[in-house]
C-alpha cells in the first residue's frame, strides 16, 4: 500500500511550500499538466500560472511538464511558460523518470513530481523514490481514460483510509 501514498498532500499547486521543497534539496520540479496545472479543456496556460511558473523559475527550480498527454497538446505550455516537457511519458512506467534524471544530470533525491493522481504520478515517482506531492484534481472533468483510474483511486483511498495511512483532505507536507 505505501506505492500509493504520497511524500506530500496539498490542496493545489499554489498550497505547497516551495521553500520547504528547496530545504529538502529538490532543484528540478516535475508537473502534471491536466487537472494539476490547468483543467483538461484549457489549450493554453491563463495568466495566474505564467507568474506562478516565473516565479517557481526564479527560485531556481527547473520546471518540467511531465504528462502523459501527446506533444500537440503540450506544445502551447511549453511556449508560453518556457519550460521543458516530457511528453506520452507513460506513467507510471518509470522509463522517462530516469530519462528526466538523465537528461538533466539530477539524483533521485532532487527531483520531485507533482501530480493530481495516485495511479500515474504518486506511483510512478514512487517506483523510481523521487518526492511524489499530490495534489487535488482542478476540476471534476478528466479524459475518458482517466475516469477508470479515478475509480480505482477511490477504492485504493478507501482502503487507505481505514488503515488510518491516508484520507482525502487531511493535507500535509
Amino acid at each position: 500500500m505505501e506505492i500509493y501514498i504520497p511524500d506530500i498532500y496539498q490542496k493545489s499547486i499554489y498550497a505547497i511550500d516551495y521553500q520547504k521543497l528547496i530545504n529538502r534539496g529538490i532543484k528540478c520540479l516535475l508537473f502534471d499538466l491536466d487537472n494539476t496545472l490547468v483543467p483538461v479543456s484549457d489549450k493554453a496556460p491563463n495568466e495566474k500560472l505564467k507568474k506562478f511558473i516565473t516565479k517557481l523559475k526564479s527560485l531556481g527550480f527547473k520546471v518540467v511538464i511531465f504528462s502523459n498527454s501527446n506533444k500537440r497538446r503540450l506544445l502551447p505550455f511549453k511556449n508560453e511558460l518556457e519550460v521543458d516537457c516530457s511528453a506520452s511519458s507513460h506513467k507510471p512506467r518509470p522509463a522517462k523518470f530516469l530519462q528526466v534524471l538523465k537528461i538533466y544530470g539530477y539524483s533521485i533525491s532532487e527531483v520531485a513530481i507533482i501530480g493530481d493522481q495516485l495511479l500515474t504520478d504518486v506511483v510512478g515517482g514512487n517506483r523510481i523514490g523521487i518526492t511524489t506531492i499530490l495534489v487535488n484534481p482542478i476540476s471534476t472533468k478528466d479524459f475518458f481514460w482517466t475516469r477508470f483510474n479515478r475509480k480505482r483511486e477511490v477504492k485504493i483511498m478507501r482502503k487507505l483510509r481505514d488503515n488510518d495511512l491516508f484520507a482525502k483532505g487531511r493535507y500535509y507536507e
